[in-house]
């Protein structure tokens, strides 16, 4: 089951990385998910157990529960993959977590709220950095770029870049939901733990995640080369920023969070709020879908088997 939510993830959040830039012309699909893979392998093994110790600090998981657990928010995150819907996987295992344990177990709200501030601060941060640094840095490429040419190959300098450092800010946050639970139940440790989980996120990117990134890359606002280099800082900045705090959040809610800042500084007529309120709605169904799945999931074994 964490190898399935690994590809889950993989499928529906790493695109994410690199969808402002396909969407907009700057690299082909093919290269943006191979350096994504890459790099998220990288981030997962180089930081990837800092955010993997709040998981365990939810609530005590043994391992047939770290099974159902994660495999109840592997289904939620394919199913939203499906309907093309950016989901946190964050989400989507916390929400499993607590409906695990919800008549079960006990559960350290504190942590809980913290996770939860964490969630609405990511797509705020987003917004705010990537309306800064739109403003900011505007003047400075409308100056030094002047013909076409330079200005192509700094985009396209500038993407690579900010893609490969999102997609290792990625895996340095976001393996975590993918195998954490499976460290707190002595099963793995970090470090294998971190290998199996980047590879199965890489293995989601490199095969289904071609529909989550043309929603993110084009559904919010049109976005010009400039402005998908600005949404790939902006949500790279964010992944890692919460890594340091040690918090998983989602890279799809870095990144719609930086579109929305980016669009608002461009003009926030161009955004298409249908499609905003589309994707907030698939922020709020996650946990509550994972969370439904896993708490039937437990019912049904405490009546058929038992204990």
């Amino acid at each position: 089951s964490g190898i399935f939510m690994g590809w889950s993830l993989g499928a529906n959040d790493s695109a994410n990385i690199f969808g402002t830039a396909v969407s907009s012309g700057i690299i082909k699909y093919r290269t943006a998910i191979i350096l994504c893979a890459l790099f998220v392998m990288a981030g997962a093994l180089l930081e990837g157990e800092k955010c993997m110790k709040v998981l365990n600090d939810l609530a005590y998981v043994d391992l047939n529960s770290a099974f159902a657990i994660t495999l109840a928010a592997a289904i939620t995150m394919s199913f939203l993959t499906y309907l093309a819907l950016p989901a946190s996987t964050s989400q989507a295992i916390v929400g499993s977590i607590i409906g695990w344990t919800l008549l079960y177990s006990p559960i350290d709200m504190n942590v809980v709220r913290k996770v939860v501030i964490c969630w609405v601060l990511t797509p705020v941060c987003g917004a705010i950095i990537g309306w800064v640094m739109y403003m900011l840095f505007l003047p400075v490429v409308k100056t030094c770029f002047k013909s076409v040419v330079s200005k192509n190959r700094f985009f396209f300098c500038s993407v690579l870049i900010a893609g490969c450092y999102g997609a290792y800010s990625l895996g340095t946050n976001n393996v975590a939901n993918v195998v954490g639970v499976y460290v707190g139940a002595k099963l793995l440790t970090p470090k294998i733990a971190s290998l199996i989980g980047g590879m199965s996120i890489s293995l989601g990117v490199l095969t289904y995640s071609h529909k989550v990134m043309y929603t993110v890359g084009k559904g919010i606002v049109p976005l010009d080369p400039y402005s998908a280099v600005i949404s790939l800082f902006a949500e790279a900045s964010v992944l890692h920023l919460f890594t340091q705090i040690g918090i998983p959040v989602s890279s799809s809610q870095a990144i719609v969070g930086s579109v929305i800042g980016v669009g608002i500084a461009k003009d926030v007529s161009t955004m298409d709020i249908k499609n905003v309120i589309k994707i907030f709605m698939g922020w709020i169904i996650t946990p509550t879908a994972a969370g439904i799945i896993s708490l039937l999931a437990r019912i049904v074994l405490n009546v058929f088997i038992g204990g």
